[in-house]
């Protein structure tokens, strides 16, 4: 009697995890789509934008390159505004970056040879991203364009990927029976988009979790409480202030465009007697490389009479990361910090948005994430298909609500954790559940209906 109690509740288990599975996988299909596309191009990024500008990013090396004022002054006299960052060339075969902000107040990246100072062309400003195709695509990954709610569903849709990836392994578990394949065995039809699907989602469920866990730091609930608590608790960034001058209430990602991640929301420092006369940029860039901050790094002009000059750098090397203050007027170095300045969550995070964004291993990190980004994609048309395959006409084709409803202790535990680890998966569990009792209900009221 033990043994047949034993065996419906582990089915009533199994179609429990399945169903929710189905329906989670469904709902967010879409947007797993949108991540792993997206995802896949920005990979290659630097390597898009040199293709597709190479006028504009690469030169032909010379000599003797200018001096920082100068590459400005040409880029200044070619496109009039106010100069926001310059970004010297990071070797000797790249072109110098001028950033300037127009009368409209909308921003471009002059490009300048940094040996002839002769004005390559420019492009409005796309941050991080390099250029504006990019720009695109790196607010597609976030859909951004869609604003606050957009930001929230991709980390809905992140939360539930490592759930989905947690539920398939126990779907795919042998327990006894032929499942568990690791291979495709079916020739054709729904099996072999089922064995797939299965052997895909074996085999790179590690990586999508890697990079689900790795997006997580850039949303906006989740992300922000990491960096809160890591902060709070010595473990993020440091109170990097500890000289005990004074700060801003604008944070270091508002004025540069490659802040480490775990810096961004850090305070600028404030610069000293504004009576002063500002540093020439040929001084501050003389001082930055004095201190040993890596080529491709950019340096942000001081926002208003209180404002600092910020030189920041975050490298494919993550080792090499920088960010130096200077006070405007006399040179001297505000704040100075890098990777091995943080502590362990700060570190561990900075390590994985740079092998996330493809940077830490090269190319070998670039295909390794590009098949999981392509694997994501197989994940969503196989399931796809299963279920267009498997669907009654004219109905939704969601696995029935198990008859049994025993479900045992540790199960409902772990989804209690998983709920409170990610937030706004534990409202979608909230909402799945209350939809679930309600079929309940309805099924016990009108058995013959359900």
């Amino acid at each position: 009697m033990t043994e047949t109690s034993n065996r419906a509740a582990g089915a009533a288990l199994y179609r429990a995890v399945w169903r929710w599975h189905f329906i989670a996988g469904l709902v967010i299909l879409p947007f797993v789509l949108i991540l792993a596309v997206t995802g896949g191009i920005y990979l290659f990024k630097d390597e898009i934008n040199d293709a597709a500008y190479t006028r504009l990013r690469l030169v032909e090396a010379g000599s003797a390159q200018l001096a920082p004022s100068q590459i400005t002054a040409a880029a200044l006299e070619a496109h009039p505004g106010t100069l926001y960052s310059y970004a010297p060339p990071a070797a000797d075969d790249r072109s110098a970056a001028v950033g300037i902000r127009g009368e409209d107040g909308l921003k471009d990246t002059v490009y300048v040879d940094p040996y002839s100072g002769t004005v390559l062309g420019h492009l409005w400003d796309g941050g991080a991203a390099g250029s504006p195709a990019m720009y695109v695509v790196r607010k597609l990954h976030s859909l951004e364009y869609v604003g606050l709610f957009g930001n929230r569903l991709i980390e809905l849709a992140a939360g539930w990927m490592v759930l989905l990836v947690g539920t398939g392994i126990y779907l795919w578990w042998p327990r006894g029976r032929k499942l568990g394949t690791v291979s495709i065995k079916a020739s054709r039809g729904r099996p072999w988009w089922r064995d797939l699907h299965a052997v895909t989602g074996i085999y790179t469920g590690a990586f999508i979790v890697f990079l689900a866990m790795t997006g997580l730091p850039w949303s906006g609930v989740w992300g922000g409480k990491f960096y809160d608590y890591a902060y709070a608790l010595g473990l993020g960034m440091p109170d990097g202030y500890w000289s005990g001058k004074p700060v801003s209430t604008v944070p270091v990602g508002d004025v540069v465009n490659r802040a480490p991640w775990i810096m961004e929301k850090q305070p600028l420092p404030l610069s000293g007697d504004s009576g002063g006369v500002p540093q020439a940029l040929d001084s501050v860039v003389a001082t930055v490389e004095g201190l040993g901050i890596v080529p491709g790094y950019a340096v942000s002009m001081p926002n208003g009479p209180e404002g600092v000059f910020t030189a920041s750098v975050y490298p494919d090397d993550i080792s090499d990361e920088r960010v130096i203050h200077l006070d405007q007027y006399s040179g001297e170095v505000l704040y100075d910090a890098g990777l091995a300045d943080l502590g362990a969550l700060g570190w561990a995070a900075e390590w994985g948005v740079s092998i996330h964004m493809g940077q830490a291993w090269g190319l070998a990190n670039q295909l390794v994430l590009l098949a999981a980004c392509v694997a994501m994609v197989m994940l969503c048309v196989s399931a796809a298909m299963m279920w267009w395959k498997r669907r009654p006409s004219g109905a939704l084709g969601v696995p029935q609500v198990p008859a049994d409803w025993r479900i045992p202790r540790t199960l409902l535990l772990m989804a209690v954790a998983a709920g409170i680890f990610f937030p706004l998966v534990g409202l979608s569990m909230l909402l799945l559940a209350a939809v679930e009792i309600v079929v309940h209900l309805s099924r016990r009221r009108h058995p013959r209906a359900a």
